[in-house]
């Protein structure tokens, strides 16, 4: 049920009523569609109202409905005869793999569920679990939501001190770690940062640690046990309890431009619901006959909804990689969507834009015939790149979808359908239109919807089933954060930038924060951005605004080349004029910086407040979430060598 965009007619205008004002609750057509959805999964006890708005902008959906979404993901499909499909095909970094069925994963979470209840955890404590891209992890989500234990995962390249906060926030219990995780093909440790975080975190009463890499570890006796010792001793039945829908499932962190970290808290029926929906609708996945693939960390949003939840939901066959893509070569992922035909491949625009600086002979060393429907995930995706993605990867046959969501929505949002590509056709960029059942509009400073050819702030005008039921321990900042922009219309603003095209598509623009002033005129960094990578010169570019004592703002650009471009100077010109070609002469950068890297989280989002400070000429900032810490002195370096 997306809402067409807006003609001449409804441009201008907007819905009245204060914020609360339950207007989703008179739309039939919203609330039935969501609940066909919602039938298909396994309810214990049906919901008695399919949505409650009245105490917006806090939603419950499906109220009084009880279910397991561990029993989902899993026991069903077992009960229905599917024990031996494959649920992951696990791929170590240093080429070790496990093959994991339906009737093994259930094994593994019973074992891990009977685990955890002999610590004495109950319904309601919450479990922090930083780990690598490992089976257990998956197991420890699953067995967390099966005791209706909310889960916090953090990402394992996050500092001891990012942990600790997280921990002291949920108050959790309990924490699941390793002893060391491989990065870049070394073993490197990872219970010394983890007993770091723990040192000041009194809600930790246990330690339960996987043994991965085998190396040597401070032990806390009575607190740290091994999993290994206290899990595969554990009986492997387990009958799963039903919760209410409207039961906490997890509390992840997202990290707010100022002050702490924002607990974005989820809850079951809800977000089950849209997780398993989106996943078969967006990748037209087909239960049985699909290899799926999302390059995603478990320590993202992206990983909770598209590695675990939605495709176990949909019975799906799925890759799990634990290492980097150019581990320990260049071409590693696409030898592992030969070996397993992966047909289904979902993952981030900075990811593509490194194949392409690897060049374009690189996937054609491997057979990808087997891929049907290619994802971007995590940011917009520049025409280039997308056509790169097709053409390479896709050999100009596969549908992309290019996904708009965020931790707070769940799950996608905003997508073109590989099932429509051919009654609407694909444009490289454009995340084009609301998924069925998801409204969203454009609209101006007033709330008030733009027109075609028009740019705004993009909102959600109607609740979602997945949709973020609050910010963890504080009602205030939720509010704040989401709702009061916007709050007499009563929407969600979800702080992106974005335009209609003439036939009114939606393009995303980037954060409202990437938008820069530059003489008063608003510039998106995505777009100069994707200027700058459309050059053949450009692998891949990142844009900030750096103060400037004449405009306000400047925009400055730094730039990866390809292997056959020249270097220095020579090509820093022609950018700056292709950039002013291409958007305008206001648009043109002040400074090109040609680098050898882009500073990188191990999840491949581009860590720009580091390119900020150094445009800024100030310290720089933490860079103990970068994959590679010594790009930034790289970057710095050349900067000093002019």
């Amino acid at each position: 049920m997306s809402v067409p965009p807006p003609t001449e007619q409804t441009a201008g205008t907007a819905q009245s009523g204060p914020a609360g004002d339950p207007l989703a609750q008179s739309d039939p057509a919203l609330t039935a569609f969501w609940a066909g959805q919602a039938r298909r999964l396994h309810w214990e006890r049906p919901w008695a109202e399919v949505l409650d708005w009245s105490d917006a902008p806090f939603a419950q959906w499906f109220s009084g409905g009880r279910l397991n979404v561990a029993y989902n993901c899993v026991d069903r499909h077992v009960a229905d005869g599917h024990g031996e499909q494959v649920a992951f095909h696990w791929e170590g970094e240093p080429g070790d793999t496990r093959t994991i069925t339906y009737a093994d994963l259930r094994r593994e979470v019973c074992r891990t569920a009977n685990a955890l209840l002999s610590l004495g955890l109950t319904a309601g404590d919450r479990v922090a679990i930083q780990l690598p891209m490992i089976p257990e992890a998956v197991f420890a989500m699953l067995a967390c939501a099966r005791l209706g234990l909310p889960h916090s995962v953090v990402f394992g390249g996050f500092s001891p001190a990012a942990l600790r906060s997280r921990i002291t926030d949920a108050g959790a219990k309990l924490l699941i770690t390793a002893d060391g995780q491989y990065r870049r093909g070394t073993a490197v440790p990872m219970k010394d940062g983890t007993d770091e975080a723990t040192a000041h975190t009194p809600s930790i009463e246990h330690v339960l640690v996987v043994r991965r890499t085998g190396s040597e570890v401070a032990w806390t006796e009575g607190r740290d046990l091994w999993w290994h010792e206290l899990v595969d001793a554990q009986s492997d039945v387990h009958e799963a309890v039903a919760f209410d829908a409207e039961h906490p499932l997890f509390i992840l962190y997202t990290s707010g431009t100022t002050g702490s970290p924002k607990g974005i808290l989820h809850t079951s029926g809800g977000y089950l619901t849209q997780a398993a929906h989106t996943h078969r609708t967006v990748f037209d996945h087909r239960p049985g006959v699909d290899v799926y693939w999302c390059t995603a960390d478990v320590g993202w949003i992206t990983g909770h909804t598209y590695i675990v939840y939605g495709p176990l939901a949909n019975r799906a066959t799925s890759v799990l990689y634990e290492g980097t893509p150019n581990t320990p070569h260049e071409g590693r992922h696409f030898e592992i969507i030969q070996k397993y035909g992966v047909s289904l491949y979902y993952t981030a625009p900075t990811l593509i834009r490194s194949f392409m600086k690897w060049g374009e002979e690189l996937p054609g060393r491997y057979d990808l015939s087997t891929l049907r429907v290619l994802g971007s995930v995590g940011e917009p995706i520049n025409p280039e790149a997308w056509r790169w993605y097709r053409t390479h990867l896709g050999g100009d046959r596969t549908p992309v979808v290019d996904t708009w969501w965020q931790t707070e929505t769940g799950a996608v949002m905003i997508s073109p359908l590989p099932t429509e590509a051919d009654a609407k056709p694909p444009k490289p960029g454009s995340a084009q239109a609301p998924l069925p059942g998801i409204s969203a509009a454009v609209v101006n400073d007033r709330g008030e919807p733009v027109g075609r050819g028009e740019s705004g702030y993009l909102v959600l005008d109607r609740p979602w089933p997945a949709m973020l039921r609050g910010i963890w321990g504080d009602e205030e900042r939720f509010r704040e954060t989401y709702w009061s922009r916007f709050a007499r219309q009563g929407y969600y603003f979800a702080g992106d930038g974005a335009r209609y095209d003439e036939d009114g598509d939606i393009w995303l623009l980037g954060r409202v924060d990437d938008v820069m002033n530059v003489s008063g005129h608003r510039i998106s960094t995505a777009e100069v951005e994707s200027a700058l990578v459309s050059h053949p010169s450009v692998a891949e570019a990142a844009v900030v605004g750096a103060a400037d004592a004449t405009t306000g703002q400047a925009v400055v650009a730094y730039v990866v080349l390809r292997g056959s471009a020249p270097g220095g100077t020579d090509v820093v010109g022609p950018l700056r004029a292709h950039v002013a070609a291409e958007i305008g002469p206001i648009a043109k950068p002040r400074q090109i910086m040609v680098v050898p890297e882009l500073p990188k989280t191990r999840s491949g989002k581009i860590m720009r407040r580091l390119l900020r400070d150094v445009a800024d000429n100030r310290e720089i900032g933490d860079v103990t979430t970068l994959a590679d810490a010594s790009v930034m002195a790289s970057i710095q370096q050349g900067l000093a060598d002019g």
